[in-house]
């Protein structure tokens, strides 16, 4: 064990559910780690989402290894819900976390990484990015040439239809946010579009989610078929990259019974006001981007670290292979469709757990029989 508090053997980077999953595993060992997190408290990144935000998959589906979600099996948790659980888990499991604290960039200084924040530097010997997959707000750069009455919104600023005056309101994006949005603001009688291409519903019966056959189906999917090792899985991996993921609880139909118009991609600006691909113009008062996110990874200076055409680090499950003692955990499809998912994330979280343990010389801390490739889900 480091007996400095400013070198461990491990810095997980994120205090989300991808890095508290890697602590889980971590603390089980007399390993030597800590985890650093921006928030002010952990599951703030869920706090942040919109009022009404709910989780796309039921509570007997959203726990994180070793702890249930305390709800009926049948319910789907809020987002404040979400953020108090985390932090519950943060507290069950004992788990070494640093808040209030920005890594600025990551560095190399001979055998070591050095991490720049806030504060002071940290040493580590390994380092395991666990920030997730929503880092910029990905709006288009011709929104700036809008007219700056049109109140514009990142799906990410979103709060309530109350942000908004009574005019007509645009969503630009048919994903999972952007359909539960534009339901929410159809439902308070005004005019809405939302813009953009069907990325289609999933056709999964998710009011017998719980059920046991339907939960293992899915499970068996997710773990065996549909994985990057497998064509299936990479085909569905390149389809994920393409465009937005389809939508789980709202679908197509509902949002056209809520009283929403359909409208082509929004292509530009005219006057100030949006272009649709068909050459419309909408005279709209709100825009919601509901448009994702891109990643940026410019401060890991490291020159062992490659990003695909996406921006996204190239790895193998979650190993950079061109940089010794570097990982993630929680990037989208890593290894699964769920990857980035508190369902999914456990699973990579065990896989990078095994090989930061199998570098170094460590003991189970509470079993006396176990050993890394055994860990418990």
């Amino acid at each position: 064990m480091s007996n400095s508090n400013h070198h461990f053997e491990t810095v997980v980077i994120g205090g989300g559910q991808a890095g508290l999953a890697l602590g889980y595993y971590l603390a089980q060992y007399d390993h030597d780690f800590i985890i650093l997190d921006a928030s002010e408290r952990v599951g703030d990144a869920w706090r942040t989402r919109w009022d009404s935000l709910r989780l796309f998959t039921l509570a007997k589906n959203s726990r994180l290894p070793g702890m249930s979600f305390p709800a009926p099996d049948d319910h789907f948790p809020t987002k404040d819900e979400m953020a108090d659980y985390l932090e519950a888990y943060a507290e069950r499991f004992d788990l070494p976390i640093r808040l209030d604290t920005t890594v600025n960039t990551i560095c190399q200084n001979d055998d070591r990484y050095v991490l720049d924040t806030d504060s002071q530097p940290v040493e580590a010997e390994r380092v395991v990015v666990a920030t997730g997959p929503y880092h910029y707000p990905n709006i288009p750069k011709f929104a700036e040439s809008l007219d700056p009455a049109i109140t514009q919104l990142h799906s990410s600023s979103y709060r309530n239809p109350d942000q908004f005056s009574h005019g007509d309101v645009l969503v630009v994006g048919t994903g999972n946010s952007g359909g539960e949005i534009v339901v929410e603001i159809a439902s308070t009688s005004r005019r809405t579009y939302l813009s953009g291409r069907d990325v289609g519903d999933i056709p999964l019966p998710l009011t017998i989610f719980g059920n046991r056959v339907v939960n293992w189906i899915f499970s068996w999917l997710t773990g065996t078929v549909l994985t990057t090792d497998t064509w299936a899985g990479r085909t569905l991996k390149e389809r994920f990259q393409g465009g937005g993921d389809p939508r789980i609880r709202v679908s197509a139909t509902d949002i056209r019974r809520a009283g929403v118009e359909w409208v082509p991609r929004v292509e530009g600006v005219t006057d100030g006001t949006p272009r649709l691909d068909d050459r419309r113009v909408l005279d709209v008062d709100g825009i919601v981007w509901a448009t994702g996110f891109r990643p940026d990874y410019s401060w890991i200076e490291l020159p062992g670290l490659s990003l695909d055409e996406d921006g996204y680090p190239v790895h193998n499950r979650g190993v950079v292979e061109g940089e010794p003692g570097l990982y993630f955990v929680g990037l989208p499809f890593q290894y699964t469709p769920v990857s980035a998912l508190v369902r999914g994330v456990g699973r990579d979280a065990r896989y990078i757990a095994e090989r930061l343990l199998a570098a170094g010389d460590n003991e189970p801390r509470t079993r006396s029989h176990q050993n890394v490739s055994r860990m418990e889900d």
